[in-house]
């Protein structure tokens, strides 16, 4: 299983949010590096987002999701047209489960497991 997974639920539509690009990214120095992406299929996951044989070193890194195209593809307007999710890794080689509860006018998330 990949090393980080996530979730994306519609908390207003009480479905998964499907067709949801993704993008993993570590920071180096002032930039970040992108190091995978995604488009989040009918369950609202993406599948082997990194490779299973892919460990990552303790640092910081950001999931970045596209809301806007996701709202717009639904014919809805969003206010927020992106959602970073910014966390840090300890180095110890777990598994890190980021969900995100999403709506046009609100977001929630938490270190899942």
């Amino acid at each position: 299983m990949s090393q980080i997974t996530t979730h994306v639920l519609d908390i207003t539509r009480g479905l998964p949010a499907q067709e949801l690009p993704i993008t993993l990214s570590v920071k180096n120095g002032d930039a970040w590096q992108e190091l995978a992406s995604g488009v989040t299929n009918s369950d609202g996951r993406i599948a082997g987002l990194l490779a299973d044989n892919i460990v990552l070193d303790a640092g910081v890194y950001r999931m970045h999701f596209e809301t806007k195209c996701y709202f717009e593809a639904n014919n809805e307007k969003g206010f927020y047209p992106f959602v970073d999710i910014v966390f840090e890794l300890d180095g110890t080689n777990s598994h890190y489960h980021i969900p995100l509860l999403l709506s046009a006018f609100g977001y929630s998330t938490y270190r899942g497991s």
